[in-house]
């Protein structure tokens, strides 16, 4: 497989996973004291890891050129619109067992932890497997088309998390609470140390996000198999992934026909991996980046002007902070199901049984 060659001496690896475990920690730092994160500090931590994640593109034109840059930003763009679609079951999950909104974010935190760790093991050994076994191109680009195939005509599928095996293996081997203990994962009761139901959201959220780095990380690996621009393309993307949620969870419903962008470019990256391997060979990164881009300004269009006109759960939010409803407790509810796409991921993923 043809591909970008360039050195990536070892203090710059260093660096840059030193410069993102400094952010994780300042995210950390700012949410220590589980507030309820409103949609305007969302949008502003959101703007915030965008303007961080393509500020290191510029980063990269000015070290390695054009060509290096633009291929970065082809993975950075395509694994943000993929990380839309864990937000819809991110939202499922937090609804199903009533998380309330102040814990959400500790679970999102060592969430993205837990991606991270798990993309950067995918991508390492995918991309070893792509240069010496010229055919796994051939089974990613497949398994790539299967899963955009499965995205866009999958119909509305219930989605029960707690029937993951995952899930349902920790519950049988750790003995679980099934309430919650504020923020803690762990409590001792009669002297045990027993899981909070908190610590089984946690479980369920790094499960579903264990299957959505294969398909994610392939799909990079679609555009270059150099794992220093997977890696902080991947990075880059998922760090911004909990303030995305916080501020898109209200506005999931508009983005009914998102899921079919998704599945679009899912399927072109799987076929861009099969012509690399054919005389064809690797399409050039402006066609790609032009492709990704394309793809989700018109999903993204054509859902808002299809919802145009429907009250999303932050005017929702709104109107109970103006009316002063909390729940029975005293603390802010967990907010509902959105409205999900007629599919994600998710439905052969989280639920499997």
């Amino acid at each position: 497989m043809n591909d970008l060659s360039f050195t990536v001496p070892l203090w710059v690896w260093a660096a840059v996973t030193a410069g993102i475990c400094v952010m994780l920690a300042v995210d950390l730092i700012a949410h220590r004291d589980n507030h309820v994160i409103g949609f305007k500090e969302a949008a502003v931590w959101s703007g915030v890891w965008i303007a961080i994640g393509l500020g290191f593109g510029l980063i990269l034109l000015a070290w390695q050129g054009g060509e290096v840059s633009s291929t970065y930003y082809a993975g950075y763009l395509i694994e943000k619109a993929l990380s839309i679609d864990n937000v819809f079951v991110f939202a499922l999950v937090f609804s199903f067992f009533a998380v309330p909104d102040a814990y959400q974010h500790k679970v999102l935190f060592w969430g993205v932890l837990g991606a991270l760790a798990a993309r950067l093991v995918f991508i390492f050994v995918g991309a070893e497997l792509l240069q010496v076994f010229f055919w796994t191109a051939y089974l990613f680009g497949a398994f790539l088309i299967w899963t955009g195939w499965k995205m866009a005509v999958s119909k509305d599928e219930e989605v029960h998390p707690d029937r993951n095996p995952v899930v349902r293996l920790v519950r049988k081997l750790v003995p679980t609470d099934a309430r919650f203990h504020g923020d803690k994962f762990f409590v001792r009761i009669s002297g045990k140390r027993i899981a909070t139901l908190l610590f089984v959201v946690l479980v369920a959220v790094e499960a579903t996000d264990l299957i959505f780095a294969v398909d994610s990380v392939a799909a990079v690996l679609a555009i270059t198999t150099d794992t220093f621009l997977v890696w902080t393309a991947n990075a880059f993307a998922v760090l911004g992934l909990r303030s995305l949620y916080f501020c898109l969870a209200g506005l999931l419903r508009r983005f009914a026909y998102l899921h079919y962008g998704l599945a679009v470019l899912l399927v072109f990256a799987g076929v861009k991996l099969i012509l690399s391997e054919t005389p064809v060979g690797k399409l050039p990164i402006p066609v790609t980046l032009g492709v990704i881009a394309l793809t989700i300004t018109v999903s993204i269009a054509w859902s808002l002007i299809a919802t145009r006109g429907q009250t999303t759960h932050t005017d929702d939010q709104a109107a109970d902070t103006e009316g002063g409803e909390t729940g029975e407790t005293g603390r802010p509810t967990a907010a509902p199901a959105p409205q999900r796409p007629a599919a994600t991921r998710s439905p052969h993923t989280t639920d499997p049984s």
